[in-house]
């Protein structure tokens, strides 16, 4: 590869991603409005507050089709909390008559504005990030920092770097996604002082990689990328950012250098499976699929893909301590972002079915005591075999509990494995199916894409 490859490449997809004339000016005009409305509604009120426009829309690092503003309502830091919340959301609903509330560590409203997404949100002017009163307090400071950090150039690249995280299914903070925040990526690019810069770091991190852009970092991490927030010295940047995104930004980054091209950056969906795909493939491959499908809980996704993969990791434990060794598992939800439809727990089995009797090793019998007492509980009874020697160890062949899994997800053990906790209760509330084999090719239905993904699996 030669710079100039590269740089063709990043040239064309700036073609795409660039915001045009037109596009900068309807979003400044509707944020220009939007600001002043907000200043009409503070108008009514006994506070001295301030309208300041946040996130990418604010820095130039917007890719073209975004329409997100963020405003940021900052009132005084020694407002009380329930007044705060209070003056917020009279301001957002003067300013989104139409929107709706939501709520992050405080309540905002979030409406449409002239085709734009906008999140109107309060918050505290505190004189610095160490002095914040919530989450959302850091904010300004954060858009402060990149401000004056960000030219024409770095914010370009910062386009070309979230484009790029996109294309690899590695953008977004979210729980879900557990991938690089916008924040993040833009730290990232100005303190590599470009994109190729980070490329070429990122190819050759080695976890953990830890990065201090103020080198004022006062905690130790153990995460697998440490970006400490300039404006917060306590504070992990990548905390969310799971070790297998890091190793994708890796391996893409690799793969971009070793050979540029435009498609990494717009990387099509594997096609989804229809339930023949499906039976095809489990055929192909000799395994067998099994699924608890059920009621998804009423949870964000933030507070619902944690619980699912916490009871997958369980499920599929408590799969192998049973002797049906998984091969592969993944979990899948068909939601609106909200906890609404149905969530599947999925694991391809190597084993499926197992013998009626089980090994059960006991201790040396040198071992006197616990020997003894091994040696007593089997010495009786026609319902197991032994016990006997097997070099110095007593062991015994006794009845197994479960000779398929289908007989292990569908009892009551199921409840032993650790599952999240509103998982579990819809488990035992609501009830809850389990497919075996051929029937998963059922799920198709609703999730042939991401079954499509699991058997088209890539870095």
């Amino acid at each position: 590869m030669t710079n100039s490859d590269l740089a063709a490449v990043v040239a064309a997809v700036r073609e795409r991603i660039d915001p045009d004339e037109a596009e900068r000016r309807a979003l400044a005009d509707a944020a220009a409005a939007l600001e002043s409305r907000v200043y009409d509604a503070l108008a009514d009120l006994p506070v001295d507050a301030d309208a300041l426009q946040v996130g990418s829309t604010a820095r130039g690092t917007w890719l073209s089709g975004d329409r997100d503003i963020d405003l940021f309502v900052r009132f005084p830091a020694d407002l009380d909390r329930e007044e705060l919340e209070a003056y917020g959301l009279e301001v957002g609903h003067a300013v989104l008559p139409d929107g709706h509330e939501e709520y992050a560590e405080h309540p905002y409203v979030k409406g449409d504005y002239d085709g734009f997404d906008v999140d109107l949100v309060p918050c505290y002017d505190v004189p610095s990030a160490s002095d914040i009163r919530s989450a959302v307090d850091r904010t300004p400071f954060h858009n402060a920092y990149l401000t004056e950090r960000l030219d024409d150039d770095l914010a370009a690249d910062v386009r070309v770097f979230k484009r790029f995280l996109k294309g690899i299914d590695a953008y977004g903070s979210d729980l879900r996604t557990e991938g690089f925040s916008g924040y993040l990526a833009e730290l990232l690019v100005v303190g590599h002082g470009g994109f190729e810069p980070l490329l070429r770091a990122a190819a050759d991190w080695s976890p953990q990689v830890e990065f201090d852009p103020e080198d004022h970092g006062t905690r130790s991490f153990s995460d697998p990328l440490v970006v400490i927030d300039p404006t917060d010295s306590e504070r992990n940047v990548a905390a969310v950012c799971s070790a297998e995104n890091v190793a994708r930004l890796q391996h893409y980054a690799r793969d971009l250098l070793s050979d540029p091209r435009e498609s990494l950056f717009f990387r099509p969906d594997p096609r989804a499976l229809d339930a023949d795909g499906v039976r095809d493939h489990l055929d192909r491959r000799g395994t067998t699929a099994v699924a608890v499908v059920f009621d998804c809980p009423d949870l964000v996704d933030d507070q619902l893909y944690p619980q699912l993969r916490k009871s997958l990791t369980g499920v599929a434990d408590g799969l192998d301590r049973r002797g049906f060794d998984v091969f592969r598992r993944a979990t899948f939800a068909d939601t609106d972002g909200e906890g609404q439809g149905e969530a599947v727990l999925f694991a391809e089995l190597s084993v499926a079915e197992r013998p009626a009797v089980e090994r059960h090793e006991g201790p040396p019998v040198h071992v006197r005591q616990h020997a003894e007492g091994f040696y007593g509980a089997y010495e009786d009874g026609d319902d197991h075999y032994g016990p006997f020697l097997d070099g110095d160890r007593y062991v015994v062949e006794r009845e197994r509990e479960f000779t398929t899994a289908t007989g292990f997800l569908e009892s009551d053990a199921l409840f032993d494995v650790a599952l999240g906790k509103h998982v579990e209760s819809t488990l035992r509330e609501d009830g809850y199916d389990v497919l075996v084999g051929g029937d998963v090719a059922a799920l198709a239905g609703a999730f042939g894409a991401e079954l499509g993904r699991y058997f088209a699996p890539r870095p």
